[in-house]
């Protein structure tokens, strides 16, 4: 699997890299350009070596067809000022504005394409109608470089298709990531501990399969809890719940008992009477949530608990939100469990946070991603590794040689 000096001298060549440039915005303002900055150390280290850089990349969920909230422009824009140089944006993907813009390029320079995701040979489910798509995307390059970590879990065009096609190399995002990975799956160092929160319990049962054989420590939190809680037999209100995973969690539960895993559930919750930051809350114990509230986040002592179970540990994993973190009264459980991965950093340890909402917490939080070992910037990615999966934008590249 070869790194970019495995393509050799790129000067003059045409190098398309995809990165992952799908960053939230509110209207045409980004609003956490994390991704964005992400992707900047390869593109630099490709314009450094003379190579001509076409970026290309996706933003939300367009369904195969252009739509201007999904434009890529407000990206071309940034991506700029990060780089301090001109990007050119092509108004199309593999059409007119792409060809004329790459034709234009000189040594160094940097093209942004449109999103790949206007295209709908880019998620098409068939071999064929992708394998279109990508041979028009080739068509621009010399070499392609594999650099958004964050959709290395789709066979897509620009992920999978076009590194059959070109000289093909990982970027070093996708090389960091994969080496942080493999380091939480293959020989962790002990203790390992593992958060686990984010709304929906059925999104995070394999990663739970999976992690119940390698990890020391689950603590879990977010909406998923209220599964556990109520395969427990306790009343959750009107907490979120799935009841279809009810059987699941009661069976984690078993096998974490039996295996010498520690399951850590929360003492406390903080509850709403309605999801709204200025509803009526109450702290109450786990097991007495009142039948006219809803959970919205772990309580104190389960915080202050949650941090004590990652104060030594060696190795931490964080995936999902304690709470409804985006509003001030529910937002003290992810805070804490932020500051302890911080203290954990601070004392050695190798703390990663895997990404999506995570991420979006800890900055809105005002921590800055160097307080963490490593931030992801692929949740899904990051969470189908840990459950065992292959991912074909890695497995394509781990067979070029």
């Amino acid at each position: 699997m070869g790194d970019l000096a495995s393509l050799g001298d790129l000067r003059g060549k045409r190098v398309l890299v995809r990165s992952d440039l799908n960053v939230p915005l509110d209207g045409t303002t980004i609003t956490d350009d994390g991704r964005i900055r992400a992707s900047i150390p390869t593109i630099e280290a490709l314009t450094e070596g003379g190579a001509r850089v076409i970026v290309c990349a996706h933003l939300g969920r367009p369904k195969g067809a252009p739509e201007d909230k999904y434009s890529l422009a407000p990206v071309a824009a940034r991506l700029g000022e990060l780089l301090g140089q001109d990007v050119t944006f092509a108004t199309d993907t593999v059409g007119e504005s792409a060809q004329a813009a790459v034709d234009a390029m000189s040594d160094g320079d940097v093209v942004l394409l449109e999103n790949l995701r206007f295209n709908p040979g880019e998620t098409a489910k068939t071999d064929e109608e992708r394998a279109e798509f990508a041979g028009a995307l080739a068509g621009l390059a010399d070499a392609y470089v594999s650099d958004g970590f964050g959709v290395v879990h789709r066979k897509q065009a620009a992920v999978y298709d076009v590194a059959t096609l070109l000289p093909s190399a990982m970027g070093g995002l996708v090389a960091a990531e994969v080496d942080v990975l493999k380091r939480l799956t293959e020989d962790p160092e002990r203790p390992y501990a593992v958060v686990l929160g984010g709304a929906k319990v059925a999104d995070k049962l394999a990663v739970i399969d999976n992690l119940l054989g390698k990890a020391d420590r689950l603590l879990i939190g977010g909406g998923m809890l209220f599964t556990f809680l109520a395969a427990q037999g306790h009343e959750i209100g009107k907490s979120l719940f799935d009841a279809d995973s009810v059987e699941a969690c009661k069976g984690y539960l078993e096998r974490a008992a039996a295996e010498g895993v520690e399951l850590v559930l929360p003492v406390d919750i903080v509850c709403g009477k309605e999801f709204s930051a200025d509803t009526e809350t109450a702290v109450v114990d786990a097991d007495k949530i009142p039948a006219d509230m809803m959970g919205l986040d772990i309580g104190p002592k389960s915080a202050e608990l949650y941090a004590s179970k990652l104060a030594d540990a060696k190795t931490v994993f964080w995936n999902g939100p304690m709470g409804a973190f985006e509003m001030a009264p529910f937002a003290a459980g992810t805070k804490t469990v932020a500051q302890a991965l911080v203290d954990a950093t601070a004392a050695g340890a190798l703390t990663v946070v895997g990404g999506g909402d995570s991420a979006a917490a800890v900055r809105q939080m005002g921590f800055a991603d160097s307080d963490f070992g490593h931030i992801s910037t692929g949740g899904g990615a990051s969470l189908e590794y840990l459950e065992g999966k292959a991912l074909p934008g890695i497995t394509i590249l781990e067979g070029i040689k």
